[in-house]
C-alpha cells in the first residue's frame, strides 16, 4: 500500500474549513494508502484512519487564535523520506518546511489551494499598515513556494486562473469540494430544534457559522443587524453565531442586544437548522464549506461575492449576494428574506438541488485518490 504523508497547520481539535476537508477525506483514503499525518497538537484527539504525528506549539503566538506550531524539521524530514507523496494542506510552519523539504529532495508533493494567503493573511491582521506591509511579502512567498510544487490541487478553475495571473505555473487540477446532505439536512419541526439548544422558538434567526476573525467581517453583519432590528422594532430578530476566534471581536458581538455566541460546536447541525437565514459576510474565501453546508440544510443564504461562491450561488436563483464591507446593501437583502418566507423557502429547496448536485464528498475523495496515485512512480 502507497505511503501518504499529510502535512497541515490546522487540524482536530480545532474545527476549521481544512479540518472539516481532513475530517471527510481521510477515512475515504485509507482504504488505499497508508496515512501519516502531521499537523500541530492542539489538544486531545484521537485519529482513527491514520497515524498522528504532533508538533508542540508556541501558546503565546498565534494566528488568526491559532497557536502557531513549533516545527521539529528531523521528523518531518524523516517522514517525508518514507512517504510516496506528500499532501499538503497549509502554508504555515509545517506546510512551508514541507514543500521546501519535498523540492530540495524531488519528493512529490501536491498542494490544495483552501485559502488566497495573500488575501486572507493581510486581511486577518487588524492594523492597516501591517496589512499594507505583509500583503507583497505573503504574495511573493506564496507564489515561491507554489511555482515549487508538483500539483496544485484548485476548487474552481477561477482560482486556478487567479494563482496563473500571479505569476504561479505549477501543474494545476480542478478539485470540488463537497457535502453529505445525508449529515447536513433541512429540519422538520425548528420550534423543537430551537428549544434543544435552548433558543427562544420565536424569532427569526439569521445565522453565521464559521471563525470569528478579521477577514469574516462579522462586523459588518453586526452592523447589519443592528440595522435591522432598529427598524423592525415590532419584530422578533435574533443573530446566531456559532464558532470561535478572537476575544475583541467576540465581545463586540456580545455586548449587542439579541446576538447569541454559542462558541465551537462538534456538531454544528442543530444550530443550522435552528436558522432561518444564513449568512456569509466574508472578505475572501475559496470554497466555504459552511456556505455549501447550510445550503445542504435548506437555508437561503447571503453571501459576498468572492472565489468560488460567485459560480454555485445565481443571484435570485439559490442565494443572494451583497457587496463586501457594505451593511446597508446586507441589511436591505436580509430584510428582503424577513419580509418574504416564500421567498426564504423557495432559494432554500434550489440551495439543498446545487449541493445535491454539484457537491459530493465520494466525487471529491474520488477525484483525489485518483490525482495522488497517478503521481506516485
Amino acid at each position: 500500500m502507497k505511503k501518504l504523508l499529510i502535512t497541515t497547520d490546522l487540524y482536530l481539535p480545532k474545527w476549521d474549513g481544512v479540518s472539516r476537508f481532513l475530517n471527510e477525506i481521510v477515512p475515504r483514503l485509507k482504504k488505499n494508502f497508508d496515512i501519516i499525518i502531521i499537523a500541530p497538537d492542539f489538544g486531545e484527539y484521537k485519529e482513527k484512519n491514520a497515524k498522528l504525528v504532533r508538533m508542540p506549539v508556541i501558546k503565546r503566538l498565534k494566528f488568526v487564535n491559532y497557536p502557531v506550531p513549533r516545527i521539529n524539521k528531523k521528523i518531518i524530514a524523516r517522514e517525508i523520506k518514507k512517504a510516496d507523496i506528500v499532501f499538503n494542506q497549509t502554508i504555515g510552519p509545517i506546510g512551508y518546511y514541507a514543500i521546501k523539504r519535498c523540492k530540495r529532495t524531488k519528493k512529490p508533493i501536491v498542494s490544495f489551494i483552501h485559502s488566497i494567503e495573500w488575501e486572507l493573511f493581510p486581511k486577518a491582521l487588524s492594523s492597516n499598515l501591517l496589512k499594507k506591509i505583509a500583503y507583497p511579502i505573503v504574495k511573493r512567498m506564496t507564489r515561491k513556494l507554489y511555482n515549487g510544487v508538483s500539483c496544485l490541487f484548485v476548487p474552481s478553475y477561477h482560482i486556478a486562473e487567479a494563482l496563473m495571473w500571479q505569476g504561479i505555473y505549477s501543474r494545476m487540477e480542478i478539485v470540488h469540494l463537497g457535502t453529505d446532505i445525508k449529515k447536513f439536512f433541512p429540519s422538520k419541526n425548528r420550534n423543537k430544534i430551537r428549544k434543544e439548544i435552548n433558543l427562544n422558538p420565536k424569532p427569526i434567526i439569521i445565522g453565521y457559522h464559521g471563525r470569528i476573525s478579521e477577514e469574516k467581517d462579522l462586523m459588518t453583519l453586526l452592523r447589519a443587524y443592528m440595522r435591522i432590528r432598529s427598524k423592525n422594532r415590532e419584530k422578533e430578530i435574533n443573530l446566531l453565531i456559532v464558532g470561535d476566534g478572537l476575544e475583541k471581536l467576540k465581545n463586540k458581538l456580545k455586548s449587542k442586544q439579541g446576538v447569541f455566541l454559542v462558541g465551537k460546536q462538534d456538531n454544528v447541525l442543530p444550530y443550522l437548522q435552528a436558522m432561518d437565514i444564513y449568512v456569509l459576510p466574508s472578505l475572501t474565501e475559496t470554497t466555504s464549506l459552511s456556505t455549501l453546508e447550510a445550503m445542504s440544510c435548506e437555508l437561503p443564504v447571503i453571501v459576498t461575492e468572492v472565489g468560488f461562491i460567485k459560480d454555485y450561488i445565481e443571484q435570485g436563483k439559490n442565494g443572494l449576494f451583497f457587496e463586501k464591507q457594505n451593511p446597508f446593501h446586507l441589511a436591505k437583502q436580509i430584510e428582503l428574506l424577513i419580509n418574504n418566507p416564500s421567498l426564504r423557502k423557495e432559494l432554500g429547496k434550489k440551495a439543498r438541488e446545487t449541493v445535491k448536485e454539484k457537491f459530493n464528498w465520494d466525487n471529491t475523495s474520488s477525484e483525489i485518490e485518483m490525482l495522488l496515485e497517478s503521481m506516485v512512480e
